[in-house]
């Protein structure tokens, strides 16, 4: 994914490890994180945020 900024909802639950880039994930109703290269993370099913990515990223990810 390149530089952008949207909305994303998740239908089932996401666990990534990110292998390159930065985002700033923000819920719906909750704080920014940033996440990065070397970063795991998991999002729940049923959440809804906004991706702002700054740096190009890269990942491993997982569907349950």
């Amino acid at each position: 994914c390149g530089v952008s900024k949207f909305p994303w909802s998740y239908d089932s639950r996401e666990t990534c490890l990110v292998l390159e880039g930065e985002v700033i994930v923000t819920p719906n109703k909750g704080e920014p994180v940033k996440i990065q290269a070397g970063d795991m993370a998991v999002f729940p099913q049923g959440m809804s945020c906004t991706w702002d990515v700054t740096k190009a990223i890269r990942k491993h990810y997982n569907f349950d």
